[in-house]
């Protein structure tokens, strides 16, 4: 079954609206893993905006399960968080400073000797590692010649076209992942993954490991209840 790692950001930026604890990050992931959920992945941004560096120290010695730790590398700031807390992953993420949210891959080609060399300082502190990529082959044939464990495709496009063209839209992903499970790499995926879409993309993605739903989830509890959109995403999974 494809794992569901929870992104807590959207918790933090309500808190961070108020100031004070409410709603309490921490808390908060405590409960998304005991409602089922395999992970809990969190992107913490140069100016702290939702996630803080704190929280990523607190998070780490009460969860259970996977910890994933998103972010840009180029900022030596998180480089040196990630190797301090040590998640089980890590995903390099090529945001620039003041981006909203993610918007594009690496350009795993361009940036090949840069990749290999921070992929090995994580992995030399065995710390799993995934690139965030496009769902284009000559990416992930790059992803490979960097050494990275796994790929994370960026399914925003896949999302936005889901609901006029999805049968075209998604042949790139299931021809990146197919691609992606030849060469040995892991697959996961993320970025506007919802109910609405979910179930689909699991059915025609091959070697999909793990997806990192936030927004839409965070969005949906609103309306259902945290549990029950836990219980829900997983269910699009099975």
């Amino acid at each position: 079954m494809t794992k569901l790692s929870v992104n807590i950001n959207k918790i933090a930026t309500l808190r961070n609206a108020r100031g004070g604890n409410i709603p309490d990050v921490i808390k908060a992931a405590q409960q998304i893993e005991s409602f089922g959920a395999n992970g809990i992945t969190v992107h913490p941004r140069p100016d702290e905006r939702h996630i803080t560096y704190k929280d990523v120290r607190d998070l780490k010695p009460i969860l259970k399960t996977e910890f994933n730790i998103e972010g840009n590398p180029k900022e030596q700031k998180f480089v040196d968080l990630v190797l301090e807390v040590k998640p089980q992953q890590v995903t390099l993420v090529p945001d620039v400073q003041g981006q909203i949210t993610s918007d594009h891959g690496w350009d795993t080609i361009k940036n090949k000797e840069y990749l290999k060399e921070m992929i090995a300082l994580f992995q030399k502190n065995n710390i799993r590692t995934s690139i965030f990529v496009d769902a284009n082959l000559e990416m992930v044939k790059g992803a490979k010649e960097t050494g990275a464990d796994r790929i994370e495709l960026y399914t925003e496009e896949y999302a936005r076209l889901f609901f006029t063209e999805k049968e075209k839209t998604i042949l790139p992903f299931t021809a990146a992942a197919k691609l992606a499970g030849e060469l040995g790499l892991g697959v996961n995926a993320g970025h506007d993954l919802s109910l609405d879409n979910l179930k689909f993309f699991k059915q025609n993605v091959p070697n999909l490991l793990e997806v990192s739903i936030g927004h839409a989830l965070i969005s949906d509890a609103l309306y259902l209840g945290l549990e029950n959109t836990v219980q829900l995403y997983l269910r699009q999974l099975k």
